[in-house]
């Protein structure tokens, strides 16, 4: 029998003009992307992360696909990657016959260890993709330092962090390529969906290329050529302007979307922080010079153990709390195509356990969560 959680991990965000941009799309068209609403999304995700473009995607997994054709990454080229993340990033590189090198995270904020980094670097080295856990910038100075040394490129995975900075610069705006995600569970939500962030104009045209299989259909549309044709790779990138519509609702309140989830999140932490320090328990670290995306809450608990009883826990009062990331370089697929040893990401995949967080999370579920995880 499932079990019935009165608190679910995730809800996904939605906003007041949801319905009214959907009914518009499915009254007067166009349907198929790069619409209206899709150039309304782009320039306000450009305007919003102070970034020099933004083209909409189907998920953070196709942008990511995206930059691995941007810098034509072919076998045997390697990518240093951060072992405890999501499968995409390094799918986007091995669907080209890259090879992902694991490099181990920090135990404080998760982020890739920016001093584990240049040991890593080989004559086939072709990037640099970190992920900002929790919406928590990595060490970018330190890390772009690093790749600028070795001239190679570098990828920000921002999945997590959309309007979190680092010095007070957008997440996402410094590496060359940056990629964000609005799935279900992110902040701002089109159910699936994502973004390609260009930090580098001269990839700009040849990224609207790949986007659309492969054409010059942008440069048609905007009266550059008289007809498109075949000129490159690509594959279909574009998101429907249905899936622009939910977007863009959510856009245009992001302010008021991050501000209630920033309350949200202090509720959460004021309310365990106590009970944390007495047990032993890791709490979210975020350093002094980086702004959070407020995008997750999780705990870090003493032991495994630990970890599958307060989850059981939680599940018995109606809550629902989840692990995460299998760290990628033990996972049955990464031993075969990638290399790295990452210990910590280990340890810390068996401790680690996300709570319910969402954007519309009411005082009472709050509440409720606050009351269960210290009752433990």
């Amino acid at each position: 029998m499932t079990p019935v959680f009165t608190v679910p991990f995730n809800r996904a965000t939605t906003a007041v003009n949801s319905y009214n941009y959907v009914h518009d799309v499915l009254s007067n068209g166009p349907l198929a992307g790069g619409g209206p609403y899709s150039k309304r999304c782009e320039a306000l995700i450009a305007s919003q992360m102070q970034a020099r473009a933004a083209l909409l995607t189907s998920s953070c997994t196709d942008a990511l696909e995206m930059t691995a054709l941007l810098l034509d990454i072919a076998p045997g080229d390697e990518i240093i990657i951060p072992s405890f993340t999501f499968s995409s990033t390094a799918t986007a590189f091995t669907l080209r016959g890259a090879v992902p090198v694991f490099a181990d995270i920090r135990p404080d904020t998760m982020n890739i260890d920016e001093t584990k980094i240049e040991h890593l670097i080989t004559d086939k080295t072709r990037a640099i993709v970190v992920v900002h856990y929790a919406g928590v910038g990595c060490e970018m100075d330190f890390i772009t330092s690093i790749a600028h040394a070795h001239k190679i490129s570098l990828v920000e995975d921002n999945a997590h962090g959309l309007f979190g900075t680092y010095r007070g610069q957008h997440l996402g705006t410094i590496g060359t390529f940056g990629t964000q995600s609005f799935h279900e569970t992110k902040n701002l939500s089109s159910g699936e969906g994502g973004a390609l962030i260009i930090n580098d104009s001269d990839h700009l045209d040849r990224a609207e290329i790949l986007r659309e299989k492969g054409t010059d259909r942008s440069r048609f549309f905007r009266g550059e050529v008289d007809k498109y044709t075949w000129i490159d790779n690509g594959s279909s990138f574009l998101p429907s302007e249905i899936t622009a519509a939910l977007l863009l609702a959510q856009l245009e309140q992001a302010a008021s979307i991050q501000e209630k989830r920033r309350h949200l999140w202090e509720e959460l932490f004021d309310g365990i922080g106590p009970w944390a320090n007495r047990t032993d328990i890791q709490m979210p670290f975020v350093p002094s010079h980086c702004e959070q995306a407020f995008h997750m809450f999780y705990l870090v608990m003493p032991t495994e153990k630990a970890q599958v009883a307060l989850k059981e826990h939680l599940a018995a009062r109606g809550i629902l709390a989840v692990t995460h990331y299998v760290p990628l370089h033990s996972s049955p697929f990464g031993e075969i195509v990638g290399r790295g040893e990452c210990p910590i990401s280990d340890n810390i995949s068996a401790r680690l356990l996300r709570l319910p967080f969402f954007t519309d999370m009411s005082p009472e579920e709050s509440a409720t969560v606050v009351d269960a995880v210290t009752s433990r």
